[in-house]
């Protein structure tokens, strides 16, 4: 269980975050566990939505990609397609994009990296909505410090998930490389939304993803 005083200090740092995104044209929800973010998730995509999502492991964690699999959507599993190239290119049309981000500021800033590109290109444009789970363990004091989070925390360990030979891989640490595995080939920093009511935000108290 966590600690009353965590839980205390996230729920504020969440509501400033929510401000943040607010004055950016983005829409944030606080969630107090992984089961309401669900809840909030399900309430913002509708039965017969089409859905689909890039990588991101929060959406799993939360439950939010089996309920989509066997609820009343149209699911779009880019990792059981028999194209994927197929798939990712569909994503741009969807009703909605789900995705988790490797940092967020206090103020409302995400940063994303992203190997072959398909998951920040659709967040930059395309889907009619891009929707966010991103655990309270995301959260940085600015740009830089997100970035930094990005770089030697989020990348490495994707690297090792996924069993690449890059030198963070093998380090724990960025190296900025220019390895053929590299998984840092784009850089998104998702400062504004052009469009009123795309991307929405769920905060959840919780450590999600990496």
């Amino acid at each position: 269980m966590m600690d009353k005083n965590i839980f205390h200090r996230n729920e504020l740092l969440a509501q400033k975050v929510i401000k943040g995104l607010e004055s950016r044209n983005m829409t944030g929800y606080y969630a107090a566990s992984r089961e309401e973010a669900l809840a909030i998730a399900l309430r913002l995509i509708p039965e017969g939505a089409s859905v689909t999502m890039g990588g991101g492991m929060s959406v799993h964690e939360i439950g939010l990609a089996e309920a989509l699999k066997s609820g009343p959507y149209r699911f779009l599993d880019r990792d059981r397609a028999e194209d994927k190239r197929a798939a990712m290119l569909a994503a741009y049309d969807m009703d909605f994009f789900l995705s988790g981000a490797n940092a967020i500021t206090e103020d409302g800033v995400m940063v994303n990296i992203d190997g072959n590109s398909n998951r920040v290109s659709a967040i930059a444009q395309g889907p009619k909505k891009v929707l966010f789970i991103v655990g309270m363990n995301k959260v940085c004091k600015d740009v830089d410090s997100a970035m930094k989070r990005a770089r030697n925390v989020a990348a490495p360990i994707n690297a090792q998930r996924f069993g690449l030979s890059t030198p963070c891989a093998k380090t724990g640490s960025c190296m900025d490389c220019k390895s053929p595995d590299t998984i840092c080939c784009q850089f998104l920093i998702t400062r504004f939304s052009r469009h009123a009511g795309r991307i929405h935000v769920i905060l959840v108290n919780d450590s999600l993803g990496f």
